[in-house]
């Protein structure tokens, strides 16, 4: 079965395209593919933040300032 794909039209800085067109020449895969697995990547990664955001939602907030004092107590800065 043959995978269906979209058509999107996208704006890359010069140097990031000339550096997917280098990519690509050098591993033999389209510049499709690349950009592909990155974004899957990257929406994995977002993905695993958002899990353990909730995991520790319901942990104490720690002020910043109190935080720092207490590294300071504990002589870890």
């Amino acid at each position: 079965m043959a995978v269906k794909t979209k058509r999107s039209t996208i704006y890359l800085d010069p140097d990031l395209h000339r550096a997917l067109k280098l990519k690509s020449a050098n591993t033999n895969r389209t510049i499709s593919d690349i950009v592909n697995e990155s974004l899957r990547i990257s929406l994995r990664e977002d993905e695993e933040d958002i899990r353990a955001f909730k995991e520790r939602a319901t942990e104490p907030n720690i002020p910043y300032d109190e935080f720092l004092a207490k590294l300071k107590a504990d002589g870890k800065i």
